[in-house]
């Protein structure tokens, strides 16, 4: 049996542990916080898209332990990086959780390993991680999480995924196949890496703009989810969007941040101007 370790046991490692757990494989989830590894296996949940029973099922047959002990790094033929990249006070990218996360458990993984980043990162980093894990096949596939969403899944989600070499790329999406229905070869890391901040700025800057227009609505007194409803009978060329608290969400405004910060790295700066705020 292949074995696989997770590393962050959040709202993303979580549910791709147990999905991956529930195929053929056993997986660790591997978490720093003593607090959150007591929470999972005694089945006091913060995550609401996992029931606690599944997870107890998978931890008595042997397929799942959460644990913040790395040792188990050690004999794992695949290890995901699932960290918070988060901004700092000021606003500009701060990978340092990943970055050094990754620099504590490099000489736990075996040189065989598959290692695969799911966090959140600017066009170009993995490629720069091979410094770290030279001997390993490295990938990236960013994750694709909506906490709570009854319809889309770890499984069902389309997968994009991306490789250092071509042979990491197709150990990465053989791995990823085995319990995800649709997964996506892209042609270089970079573009999946580019391709997620693309999905998170288009939410934010359409979330960010129908909000402004709910506003517009309430002043002349009409109701926006009528404007939506009429606008989205159009079959092409829109996409419905609707009013929330804020932007929401742990990544959407977190995104375009790190377009933005690596496209004036190359020379390309971007504007983003989200409600009042600016990027």
């Amino acid at each position: 049996m292949n074995t696989v370790s997770v590393i962050g046991q959040g709202y993303v490692g979580l549910p791709l542990a147990i999905e991956i757990a529930s195929s053929s494989f056993r997986c660790f989830g591997i978490d720093n916080s003593n607090l959150v590894v007591d929470k999972i296996n005694s089945g006091e949940l913060q995550n609401k898209d996992i029931n606690g029973k599944k997870i107890r099922k998978l931890a008595k047959k042997g397929l799942y332990k959460c644990t913040s002990d790395r040792k188990f790094l050690r004999n794992s033929d695949v290890i995901i990086f699932c960290l918070p990249t988060p901004l700092t006070s000021n606003k500009s990218i701060d990978l340092s959780i990943l970055i050094g996360e990754i620099k504590l458990v490099k000489s736990q993984i075996k040189s065989s390993a598959l290692v695969i980043i799911e966090s959140t990162v600017d066009t170009g980093f993995t490629r720069k991680l091979q410094k770290y894990l030279p001997e390993n096949d490295l990938a990236f596939s960013p994750e694709r999480i909506d906490p709570l969403n009854q319809k889309w899944d770890v499984k069902n989600t389309p997968k994009l995924v991306a490789g250092l070499t071509d042979k990491a790329r197709d150990r990465a999406v053989e791995f990823y196949s085995k319990f995800i229905d649709t997964v996506i070869p892209c042609s270089s890391l970079e573009v999946a890496e580019t391709a997620k901040l693309l999905e998170n700025s288009f939410r934010l800057i359409n979330i960010s703009f129908i909000n402004e227009l709910a506003i517009f609505c309430n002043k002349i007194g009409i109701d926006v989810q009528e404007v939506i409803k009429a606008a989205s009978t159009k079959p092409y060329g829109f996409m419905p969007f609707y009013p929330s608290v804020g932007i929401g969400g742990h990544c959407i405004p977190v995104d375009p941040v790190y377009l933005s910060h690596k496209a004036k790295e190359v020379g390309a700066p971007t504007s983003f101007k989200i409600g009042r705020a600016h990027v």
